[in-house]
């Protein structure tokens, strides 16, 4: 029989905002955690969010329990509970959209 990885399953209970684009989140194992979402905000789906009229619309979907936007920008609840470990991932993925924005400018200037 295969080895099956354990993968804990997390809900956001609750959350606050508690600075620019930083929220503090209540985890269903009473874990919280505080994120500036600010240096990931690129890209098509997570650029919309710097303009902080759009970030602060942020509900807590009780459905799936996580946090979502109303241009349909969400987080897996287990990447937000993990969140120092997932960072690397989401800022190595926007410094890749820099990169890809900043050669189709310069393939247009040339």
């Amino acid at each position: 029989m295969p080895n099956k990885m354990h993968h804990p399953i997390y809900r956001v209970e609750s959350f606050k905002i508690i600075d620019l684009y930083t929220l503090q989140i209540q985890f269903d194992d009473k874990t919280v955690q505080t994120i500036n979402f600010e240096p990931i905000l690129d890209g098509k789906l997570y650029g919309p969010l710097l303009d902080l009229t759009m970030f602060n619309q942020v509900k807590l979907d009780t459905e799936v329990h996580t946090l979502v936007w109303p241009n349909g920008a969400d987080f897996d609840p287990t990447t937000l509970h993990d969140w120092p470990e997932q960072l690397p991932y989401f800022l190595n993925m926007v410094n890749g959209w820099q990169a890809i924005q900043q050669t189709k400018e310069e393939f247009v200037m040339a």
